[in-house]
């Protein structure tokens, strides 16, 4: 008879059981110890970390390059409306050249409200302290500046232009720290002062 035969497997089931935890036991403990998946971990950590500083970094980037090129296209504006190469300037011309030289402003035109007025000399008092800016919950066709008021040779004029913009990530970092209006858009104002010169 042989070895099999005098002692069947069904006749030992704890031994075989016992030795096959042992063996898994073992490689469980073998697996802790190991250490060439530390780094991954600390990877899986800072990972989102780097990625909110990556995407708030974007963003911050162009939130800097339409504040600068919104202040680029008021001054150049400023200088034509100084030296009256605007004829008969009104709210529609000066917000379209100043959107044909900013050219980083996303829909310029539905996006910009330009706010123009001379300052009484006897009060110094020229535009509200806060911006009017477009409302794009309602028409755009519908809503005008507050404030146009051109003025007349010699005077000292005062311009604020207000962009909305969309930020690019407006659930993560920066994008979500912006102050934002109704409609998840947040607000760049230039302001800039001249004196009309005369006819």
């Amino acid at each position: 008879m042989s070895a099999r035969a005098k002692f069947p497997p069904a006749r030992f089931p704890l031994a075989g059981a016992r030795v096959a935890l042992a063996r898994r036991l073992g490689r469980a403990r073998a697996w802790f110890a190991r250490e060439d998946g530390v780094a991954s971990v600390e990877f899986v950590l800072v990972l989102p970390v780097l990625f909110v500083l990556f995407l708030s970094s974007v963003e911050a980037g162009f939130l800097q390059l339409r504040y600068v090129m919104l202040e680029r296209g008021l001054d150049m504006t400023v200088r034509e409306l100084r030296l009256g190469e605007i004829s008969s300037p009104t709210h529609d011309k000066v917000k379209d050249e100043i959107c044909r030289l900013a050219t980083v402003i996303p829909d310029c035109v539905n996006s910009l409200m330009v706010e123009l007025k001379p300052v009484d000399t006897s009060t110094w008092t020229g535009l509200d302290a806060s911006a009017t800016c477009i409302d794009r919950s309602e028409p755009i066709a519908t809503q005008q500046p507050p404030n146009f008021d051109p003025g007349t040779d010699d005077d000292l004029m005062i311009i604020r232009a207000c962009a909305v913009f969309d930020p690019l990530f407006p659930t993560t970092g920066l994008g979500l720290q912006l102050t934002k209006d109704a409609t998840g858009a947040y607000k760049l104002v230039a302001a800039s002062a001249f004196v009309n010169e005369p006819s």
